[in-house]
């Protein structure tokens, strides 16, 4: 803009003022010597705090471990997200209500940890107990007799259903 106001019959004192306001508004909020100094460190530590607590944070949860004891030995497995446990030792934590223990069989008792569903009793799938049969097949077709006592003369032989001379082979299907 001030390459337009200046020419060569000069700026008029009008003119002068108004570019002199339209300069110090193009720079209103920035900020200059102390002022500005201060502020670039204040986001620079910023930056550095926020992109630290996240980087922590994710160092941290990638090494958290499981808190239960197997004889004595602590679960190298990772635990599971927002939880102090893994998987298999997820029924151990209280607090949590997200998985219940299979009950298994009367035979083969079962601990494994199963997501609560809408089931009564959530089972692992090796003692899911399928629901009972819907289609329960005859045992005996009973065939009309009028159908077994009809007559032979009426089903053609193999032989017969071959293609031959006097029949084109488009016609024999």
């Amino acid at each position: 803009g001030s390459s337009l106001l200046t020419g060569p019959e000069g700026l008029m004192a009008k003119e002068r003022e108004n570019l002199k306001r339209l300069k110090c508004l193009r720079r209103y909020r920035q900020r200059y010597g102390v002022e500005a100094l201060l502020h670039r460190q204040l986001k620079e530590r910023r930056m550095l705090a926020t992109d630290g607590a996240a980087q922590q944070a994710h160092t941290t949860r990638s090494s958290q471990r499981c808190l239960a004891f197997v004889d004595d030995v602590r679960c190298s497995n990772q635990s599971l997200p927002m939880a102090r446990h893994c998987l298999t030792h997820i029924c151990q934590d209280t607090n949590q209500t997200l998985f219940k223990p299979c009950q298994g069989s009367e035979e083969v008792p079962c601990t494994k940890p199963v997501p609560v569903s809408l089931a009564e009793e959530p089972c692992c799938p090796l003692h899911l107990r399928l629901p009972p049969q819907m289609y329960v097949p005859e045992q005996g077709l009973a065939v009309p007799e009028e159908l077994e006592a009809a007559p032979s003369e009426l089903y053609l032989s193999a032989a017969e259903l071959q293609p031959s001379e006097s029949l084109p082979l488009e016609f024999s299907d």
